[in-house]
């Protein structure tokens, strides 16, 4: 069975670490797909590090440890076996600093989260088009039908219940 790659935000790792505010059949579920990923999936990270660095940021392994640390500590065991781990090259953007040429030069994406960017522009530069992995983030939820227009398939991993309707 081929393995498909899988850009997984950084929300999936936090809730599968039982945060406040998320459901015990989200947290479940995140922990699942995480499990997943480590049982024998392939993760999608940028080659210069910015995913890692906000793993490390939000998955401190000196708490107590949650699913989204075994996950982060699974990470820094595989990250440079290509089998497991592929890096992919994110071109910066030509003129917006901060921002990463793959992401869709689509005004109807002006107002997607700037810090989550780094995920779509994953998915972009892939060959395969990963899917995005998403627990609780809304702005996934109320920009689908714009990603999807532009080739980013993301996985509602918890389910689209608890989001709120996006104001225009």
């Amino acid at each position: 069975m081929a393995r498909i790659p899988q850009v997984a935000d950084t929300n999936v790792c936090v809730v599968a670490n039982r945060p406040d505010g998320a459901s015990l059949q989200c947290v479940s579920k995140c922990a699942k797909a995480l499990r997943d990923i480590v049982a024998g999936g392939i993760l999608v990270l940028d080659d210069d590090g910015a995913v890692f660095a906000e793993y490390r940021r939000y998955l401190s392994l000196h708490r107590q440890l949650g699913m989204g640390h075994l996950f982060f500590k699974w990470l820094i065991d595989n990250r440079y076996r290509p089998d497991r781990v592929v890096q992919v090259s994110l071109a910066p953007h030509a003129v917006n600093r901060g921002e990463y040429a793959d992401f869709p030069e689509d005004p109807t994406l002006e107002g997607f989260d700037r810090d989550d960017r780094v995920f779509v522009a994953l998915s972009r530069a892939h060959p395969q088009r990963p899917p995005i992995l998403n627990a609780v983030d809304s702005d996934y939820w109320h920009y689908d039908e714009e990603l999807t227009r532009n080739g980013v398939i993301v996985i509602h991993v918890c389910g689209t219940a608890h989001y709120k309707p996006r104001l225009a």
